[in-house]
């Protein structure tokens, strides 16, 4: 398996990392496991590091470094929100707002403290099938925070089988013709550069479920 590389100099590598992936290795591994890491790692003949991480089920953006100090570096800024990423989702039903904020605090697990979280939602396209594509931009990083505010909203992620129900996703892949994938992408993801300062953008493509979905009728 080979990954996409989005971006890449002596400081970061971007990969387009495939739905279904896990980017670290697990504490309990399955020898059908894919890991992101193992394969850039591979692919490049390095070791690297990952910086940020992505739902399993979650594709897109995803950045890497194969120097020590840049994860030193950068960490503050992932910790402190200076990192700012883009969504894409395609959820079910039509929001009653074009635009708004969700503000839920979440917490990570059943008698874990609330803590505070903050993603801004726009809708970009209302799609037959009572679907809808949107944009979600994260203020905070809590656990499976746009996921779990999209429930919040009474608009769960199309394939999202932990929030959604499964047989609410198994009936719309196959509808849909996507099968048992979720359709969230990190789309972009924006940061200074470690070395240059310089603020520096990454994009992935559209993934092709997602085209698939905006072209069914």
């Amino acid at each position: 398996m080979t990954l996409e590389i989005l971006y890449r100099d002596d400081a970061l590598i971007a990969v387009n990392k495939p739905a279904g992936q896990l980017v670290h290795p697990s504490d309990h591994p399955h020898p059908d496991d894919e890991v992101t890491m193992k394969i850039l790692r591979d692919q490049i003949g390095e070791k690297v590091h990952a910086l940020h991480r992505l739902d399993r089920p979650t594709c897109g953006v995803l950045l890497f470094t194969t120097d020590p100090a840049i994860v030193r570096i950068l960490r503050p800024a992932f910790d402190n929100q200076l990192v700012k990423k883009c969504y894409l989702a395609v959820i079910i039903g039509h929001p009653a707002d074009d635009s708004w904020i969700c503000q839920e605090p979440l917490q990570k697990k059943e008698g874990a403290p609330l803590r505070d979280a903050i993603t801004d939602f726009h809708v970009l396209n209302r799609l037959p099938n009572h679907l809808a594509l949107l944009e979600a931009r994260p203020k905070t990083g809590r656990f499976h925070q746009i996921r779990r505010h999209l429930l919040h909203a009474g608009h769960p992620i199309v394939g999202d089988y932990l929030y959604a129900g499964i047989e609410r996703c198994n009936e719309l892949g196959s509808r849909l013709g996507i099968g048992t994938r979720m359709l969230l992408q990190a789309k972009a993801i924006t940061l200074a550069h470690p070395v240059t300062g310089d603020l520096l953008t990454i994009t992935a493509p559209l993934d092709p479920l997602f085209q698939r979905v905006l072209e069914f009728r």
